[in-house]
């Protein structure tokens, strides 16, 4: 009997345990209330619906539901109010979904419908009856669809209210236009929190003002809610594009070049000479005399009479000459400087002369300069086509000549500003003098019986004053140094 009993009590407590396991295997299904309202459309999102699923139910007699398997969505379409049930079973017959659905006549459903069809046109939002009110809940891209909802509400007197708030990627896809129209790589545009920032390098000041500029431009206007209309929430003011940019920093500059400048001086002198006279002038002289004498051999005594005297310049004299000179001075001089820093040559000899004093002191002695001198400032223009800009003056002196008082120095002086290439030559400057003179018969001073004269004297001077330059942009002060040691044979 006592076995019984124990067999008895083993065989109910299975018994209890296999229901509880049976009813919790059929409270696994998922089980869920949904109120819609005529002329109001809802979806449901199924999170698992194997292949296969059958529905079950009288919910076809007031609403129309349609599976979307592609994105596991059910559509439910209201067709007449009333109370129905949805069963959706695997093919095995077990329970997956149960719906309760409830189908409401509401006043509100017209509104619904006269709202949908204005805000048709704008995406991310969603019309939906909540406690006998019309709500608009989402998120919107832009303000401008705010101020068509805020319009839209405005003509239903209080029947629908907005949820709705500007999307946060809105912000993000603003940012990236941003970041796309300042076209700089070292330029980050991010949205947080309603705000622009701007972050990286500027390569100068200018373009992180224009930056700025570019940003403030694609902001949108704010947006303000109910809460901070009615003074629940107050905003603060703040900058809605921060700026924080930084100026990179210049690199130090490039050593400047060096440039070689090349200066020739040339001064061509000609002369000619050509000079033919013809000259007769016969003269007597004053010692001429008148002389008597006896002559011995005659008997009658007779007398004789001499006379003398001295005739000059019987003789005509022809003289011809004729002279041609031609001489040439050639001076070079080189300097090499860098690009912008002036170049000065200066070649000069000291001739010295005599001044005599007053009151008997004595001679002193003074100098005259007389040589070369050049300043030459280059700066290259156009680093491409190595154009390079001179900036140049000479002073040219030479002896002409010396005087009682002292030498004569014949000076030139050029002063101009050219552009050259490298290694061309310009003539920058030049002088040139020209003079000629004809003599004829000179004054008769003489005391001659007869003159007779025929001459031509012509003299001609030309001298001409010319100066090459000739700039070249070396890689450095070395460049060229190798031609210079074996011209002059010399070794390291």
């Amino acid at each position: 009997m006592k076995k019984f009993k124990c067999f008895a009590s083993i065989l109910i407590t299975a018994v209890l345990f296999c229901g509880n396991l049976w009813a919790q295997e059929d409270n696994k299904y998922g089980k869920k209330y949904i109120t819609l309202y005529m002329g109001i459309p809802h979806q449901e999102v199924l999170s698992h619906l194997p292949p296969g699923s059958e529905f079950f139910g009288d919910f076809r007699t007031f609403v129309k539901g349609e599976l979307d398997r592609e994105r596991k969505t059910l559509h439910f379409t209201p067709l007449k109010p009333g109370l129905s049930t949805l069963t959706i079973n695997d093919r095995k017959g077990k329970k997956l979904f149960e719906y309760r659905i409830e189908v409401r006549k509401s006043e509100l459903t017209k509104v619904v419908r006269e709202v949908r069809g204005l805000l048709s046109d704008i995406e991310g939002i969603e019309i939906k009856i909540v406690n006998n009110k019309v709500i608009i809940d989402g998120k919107v891209l832009l303000p401008r669809d705010l101020n068509r909802i805020y319009g839209v509400i405005k003509q239903f007197d209080g029947q629908v209210s907005s949820l709705v708030e500007i999307n946060p990627i809105a912000q993000k896809k603003i940012a990236e236009i941003i970041e796309r129209d300042i076209n700089n790589p070292d330029i980050e545009v991010r949205a947080v929190n309603g705000k622009f920032i701007l972050k990286g390098i500027a390569n100068s000041e200018a373009e992180k003002a224009k930056a700025e500029i570019i940003a403030k431009t694609y902001v949108p206007p704010p947006v303000i809610n109910e809460a901070e209309s009615a003074g629940i929430v107050k905003k603060r003011k703040e900058l809605v594009v921060i700026n924080l940019l930084q100026i990179r920093s210049s690199p130090p500059p490039e050593p400047k070049k060096t440039i070689q400048l090349v200066v020739h001086y040339v001064e061509l002198n000609k002369k000619y000479l050509n000079s033919a006279s013809f000259k007769w002038a016969p003269g007597v002289q004053d010692n001429t005399n008148i002389k008597f004498t006896k002559d011995s051999r005659e008997n009658n005594n007779g007398i004789v009479s001499e006379i003398s005297g001295v005739i000059t310049g019987l003789l005509p004299k022809l003289n011809w000459a004729k002279r041609h000179g031609f001489a040439r001075v050639l001076e070079s001089t080189s300097v090499t400087t860098q690009d912008g820093q002036k170049g000065v040559v200066s070649s000069q000899t000291k001739i010295p002369f005599l001044v005599r004093q007053p009151q008997n002191i004595g001679n002193t002695t003074q100098f005259a300069d007389v040589g070369v001198n050049s300043e030459i400032t280059p700066k290259i223009v156009n680093p491409r086509s190595d154009m390079i800009q001179l900036g140049m003056k000479f002073t040219v002196s030479a002896l002409a000549g010396t005087t009682s008082a002292g030498p004569q120095v014949a000076q030139n002086f050029v002063e101009t500003t050219v552009n050259v290439r490298s290694g061309q030559s310009a003539a920058v400057g030049g002088l040139i003098k020209n003079s000629s003179n004809t003599e004829y018969n000179p004054d008769d001073t003489s005391e001659a019986i007869i003159s007779l004269y025929a001459s031509k004297d012509f003299r001609s001077n030309k001298s001409q004053f010319v100066v090459f330059v000739t700039p070249i942009i070396k890689s450095s002060a070395s460049a060229g140094s190798e031609k210079i040691k074996q011209k002059f044979r010399l070794q390291e």
